[in-house]
């Protein structure tokens, strides 16, 4: 009897962690279409988001996050162009992809932003509040887009009041 129930236990542990396992992992992500909208440079000058020349898009997101969003593409459009026309960012940490969407190599692509291999610019600034979309582009035309918090969303994440320098967050009526 007692064996019925800890081989019972056992299974049900392994289901209930392999169910987890696949809601981290799989679950809540979907593709994203690609349209120019989704490919967005911040001007410089204007400092306002600017569609930009992209192909062999593909990107995920999920609803469950707003930092979840990754994506891979090309871009014919030169490096030296685009620090003359768009933001640049230093901050820039992407984040870690699933392993399943294998064209994202967050911890490759944040070495070569240290080393200077790429460059990063500011894609979207708070394309929701706090979250700033950004952009790595690489010498040969590779892109990766990802989702990251920025000093607003960090303050106002962590419970404290919105500093002066930043949007007040749309209320939730």
């Amino acid at each position: 009897m007692a064996r019925i129930a800890i081989v019972g236990l056992v299974v049900a542990a392994f289901i209930a962690g392999a169910f987890l396992y696949y809601q981290q992992v799989y679950a809540y992500y979907t593709p994203v279409q690609a349209d120019a909208a989704e490919v967005q440079l911040t001007n410089l000058v204007t400092e306002q988001p600017e569609p930009i020349l992209f192909d062999n898009f593909d990107a995920i997101d999920a609803d469950s996050s707003p930092i979840r969003y990754r994506a891979c593409f090309t871009t014919p459009i030169s490096q030296a162009t685009l620090t003359e026309t768009f933001i640049i960012r230093d901050d820039a940490e992407p984040l870690n992809a699933p392993g399943w969407f294998d064209c994202f190599d967050a911890a490759q692509i944040g070495a070569d932003l240290e080393t200077g291999d790429a460059i990063a610019f500011l894609g979207v600034a708070n394309i929701v509040y706090g979250i700033d979309r950004l952009v790595a582009v690489y010498p040969d035309g590779r892109a990766f887009a990802w989702h990251q918090i920025n000093e607003c969303g960090e303050v106002v994440f962590d419970g404290n009041p919105v500093p002066e320098d930043c949007p007040q967050p749309e209320s939730a009526d």
